[in-house]
């Protein structure tokens, strides 16, 4: 009976996207680490447990396998970075149009060594391709202003 309920790893799968442990016995999840949790090692003053647990055991990409190799290399561990999940956060901030600076971050400084190509297009070849394309409900007046037949 205790064979079938207890669950324990030492690394496993992580989502794609957050790159979080994932959860479940089923699919070699990790343990979930609640706000509680969080909470209640905030209280014991437990800063560096926590640390730990919210980057290296999470979703710290790079934190996860330097530690590793550290642990191999028999050397100090190093600080731990930014979590994955902030990433996504700051992204999807920026595609709402926020423009986020963040100071002191060696973790993006990092990540775009790692980040897949991304295409920019300027405002000026936006302009000239939607020129070239026929409006159906309406007609371009000036750069920007769009003349409808409800006006």
């Amino acid at each position: 009976m205790v064979e079938d309920k207890i669950h324990m790893r030492a690394t496993g799968p992580y989502a794609l996207i957050t790159q979080q442990p994932l959860g479940g016995k089923a699919r070699m999840g990790g343990q979930r680490f609640g706000e509680m949790e969080v909470w209640a090692l905030e209280g014991y003053g437990a800063a560096h447990t926590l640390q730990e647990m919210l980057t290296i055991k999470s979703d710290d990409i790079f934190g996860r396998t330097s530690t590793m190799e550290s642990l191999i290399k028999g050397e100090k561990i190093k600080k731990p970075n930014l979590p994955a999940s902030f990433a996504v956060l700051v992204s999807e901030l920026r595609a709402l149009g926020f423009k986020v600076d963040l100071i002191g971050a060696q973790y993006f400084k990092d990540r775009e060594r790692t980040r897949p190509m991304q295409l920019e297009v300027p405002p000026e070849a936006i302009v000239e391709i939607s020129k070239e394309e026929k409006l159906t409900e309406g007609e371009v007046v000036e750069e920007g202003l769009v003349k409808t037949e409800e006006e």
